[in-house]
């Protein structure tokens, strides 16, 4: 039977180009969430006069739950298919939106004190669950798409998903400045509602995901879904998937590389803009134009370039090569107070840190064979948490030393850095050389 009458005999709605461009518009919207405080949190740290240890742990709040939930929504849609488990995160991250805008309109800025901010903190809580539509969006593409074309979709799916912090880290400060900072979270409200309407309205599953929700038998379903197209079927062992990638010691690894690289972005995305205010005296608009264009999307865009370098010297020695750009970059970012070089330092740490992302990837099946899918779970979710962990130390630094600090602070990067290059030698010369013989 031809295509066409296969789709009209099922009812059968959507295309691999349609389920694409939904998938990636809902992770788009939502990825939002990581600049929900950075670009602005000057304005409310001046209400509410909180310590950098606080300020830290506010800016990083949506990467909470944006990492955690990683795990179990993304496992979810071998379920239920990519819509429900994506329009589920981003309602959850309208009402975080809704609340923090009413909180606001209400209460900003004579009322809104520092006894209001464990409210102000779980707003955002909910409003970065939209962070986690990440791993929901990458299985929901793939079961669209045929393997031989799975690359192009899932790079295009992270490579413009990932460019929503930094676009919003643009916008918000020039919105606040002719709407104010109520009426800049109102409009991103009012956007993220009409975006998830519309996810709702023109986003479907991939056809086996609608034909078992319209109770046809699994052995029906896949027999039509393979003629259509699809190649990619759930096998019902999330669970066992990740527990047999847990007990792998490569799995961990890579889970620390990627708390550097994607940690420390989400961590940075929303710290950057602090550090141009208070550090180098650096209006809220230049500000996010500076943690843009310097480094969030510049990390986003060099990751595909990042994948094409894993191929060309394998994943190991562009992860100690990229991992040593941020070593190099911390290093001018604590060393100066001059801002020229500071500015170099953070696009030579945003260039490391997007390579390093597209290398960890090239690991997870090499390292663990026996369980990719469950590996990347772990380091998708728990590698992300670097983006909640990391500002609050950066906050405590400021903390200590004063405006010091937030150069000083630089210091957890060099850190991590030098763990991240160790664990990546240690890899290439034992587990490498062990997989190899």
């Amino acid at each position: 039977m031809p295509n066409n009458e296969l789709i009209k005999k099922y009812g059968l709605k959507g295309s691999p180009l349609s389920g694409l461009v939904m998938a990636t518009f809902g992770f788009f919207i939502g990825f939002a969430a990581v600049s929900l405080y950075g670009p602005v949190a000057k304005n409310f740290d001046d209400v509410m006069n909180m310590s950098g240890l606080l300020l830290g742990m506010l800016v990083a709040a949506p990467s909470l739950t944006g990492s955690l939930l990683r795990i179990p929504f993304g496992a979810w849609v071998d379920k239920a298919g990519g819509k429900k488990p994506l329009f589920t995160l981003l309602t959850l991250s309208v009402i975080g939106m809704a609340g923090l805008t009413v909180i606001l309109f209400f209460f900003y800025p004579d009322r809104l004190t520092i006894e209001m901010y464990p409210v102000v903190f779980f707003f955002g809580l909910l409003s970065g669950c939209g962070i986690a539509t990440f791993s929901v969006g990458i299985p929901q593409t793939s079961y669209w798409y045929p393997q031989k074309k799975q690359g192009l979709a899932l790079g295009t799916y992270a490579g413009l998903g990932n460019t929503a912090p930094g676009i919003f880290g643009v916008i918000l400060p020039f919105v606040l400045a002719g709407m104010g900072l109520s009426g800049a979270y109102a409009a991103w409200f009012l956007f993220l509602l009409i975006g998830t309407i519309i996810y709702a309205m023109f986003a479907h599953d991939a056809y086996y995901f609608q034909l078992r929700h319209n109770n046809v038998e699994h052995g029906e379903a896949r027999e039509v879904s393979e003629k259509l197209g699809q190649e990619l079927f759930p096998s019902g062992k999330v669970i066992e998937s990740l527990k047999i990638s847990a007990k792998i010691p490569g799995t961990w690894a890579l889970v620390a590389l990627y708390f550097t690289s994607f940690g420390g972005f989400l961590a940075l995305t929303a710290w950057f803009p602090t550090y141009w205010v208070e550090f180098h005296n650096i209006g809220i608009r230049s500000a996010g134009l500076l943690m843009a264009f310097g480094f969030s999307l510049l990390a986003s865009v060099i990751r595909v370039y990042g994948g094409h370098l894993g191929d060309k010297f394998g994943g190991e020695k562009t992860a100690i090569g990229s991992y040593s750009l941020v070593l190099i970059g911390a290093l001018f970012l604590i060393i100066t107070s001059n801002f020229w070089l500071a500015l170099i330092g953070e696009i030579i740490i945003g260039a490391g840190m997007g390579v390093a992302n597209a290398a960890v990837f090239k690991l997870v099946p090499k390292y663990v064979p026996k369980a990719p899918g469950g590996a990347s779970g772990w380091v998708g979710g728990l590698g992300a948490f670097g983006g909640f962990a990391v500002p609050p130390i950066l906050g405590t630094f400021v903390d200590l030393q004063g405006t010091e600090g937030y150069s000083n602070g630089f210091i957890v990067y060099v850190v991590l850095a030098l763990m991240a290059i160790t664990i990546s030698v240690i890899l290439m010369k034992t587990l490498g050389s062990q997989k190899e013989a």
